[in-house]
C-alpha cells in the first residue's frame, strides 16, 4: 500500500461572521462601505495521532468559532494598507481614503495586520491564527491547512497553508 495522506475539514454554519469592510484595489480605488456575511471553512491535512484521527474535531471547531467570534459583528480594518490611513483618536478609529474620511467607534472595530480586507487576506489572517492556537494550545501543527472565506453564495477564496 502507498502512503496514506488524511483530510478533515469543517464548514459549520457556525463559523459565519457578519461584518462591514471595504477595500482598495486598482491601485487608486476604493469601495463604498458595505457588508457580508461571511463563512468559514478550514481544511486539515496530516498523519494519524495514536488516537487515529488528524486532528480532535472538537478542538479545531472550538478555535475556529472563537476566531470568527472575534471577527463577527464588527468594522474590519486593515492596518498595512498603503492608500487607507488609520488612526485611534480616543475612543475612535479614524479612516482616511483621499478626501473621504469615516470614524467609527473602537470597540466596533477589529484592527488587522492585513493589506486589505479580502476574501484572501482574511482567509490568510483566519488560518494563521487558527495556526498559532491549534500549536500553542494543543501541541497539534497540521502538515497542510488550508482556510476558505466565503462572502457570498458561490464566492470564496482560500488560502493554503504548509508547515
Amino acid at each position: 500500500m502507498g502512503t496514506e495522506r488524511f483530510t478533515v475539514r469543517i464548514d459549520k454554519d457556525n463559523l459565519v461572521f457578519c461584518c462591514g469592510h471595504f477595500i482598495s484595489y486598482a491601485g487608486h480605488q476604493c469601495e463604498r462601505l458595505h457588508g457580508h456575511n461571511y463563512r468559514a471553512g478550514i481544511e486539515v491535512e496530516g498523519p494519524l495521532t495514536g488516537d487515529w484521527y488528524v486532528v480532535d474535531f472538537i478542538a479545531l471547531k472550538a478555535r475556529a468559532k472563537e476566531i470568527t467570534d472575534e471577527l463577527d459583528h464588527h468594522m474590519l480594518l486593515a492596518t498595512s494598507n498603503p492608500v487607507i490611513t488609520l488612526e485611534e483618536v480616543g475612543k475612535s478609529v479614524r479612516v482616511r481614503y483621499k478626501d473621504r474620511e469615516w470614524v467609527f467607534p473602537r470597540g466596533d472595530c477589529v484592527l488587522l495586520p492585513i493589506e486589505n480586507t479580502t476574501a484572501e487576506l482574511l482567509a490568510r489572517y483566519i488560518g494563521g491564527r487558527l495556526l498559532d492556537v491549534l500549536r500553542d494550545r494543543h501541541g497539534f501543527v497540521p502538515a497542510v491547512m488550508r482556510v476558505e472565506v466565503e462572502e457570498n453564495v458561490g464566492q470564496s477564496a482560500t488560502v493554503e497553508l504548509t508547515s
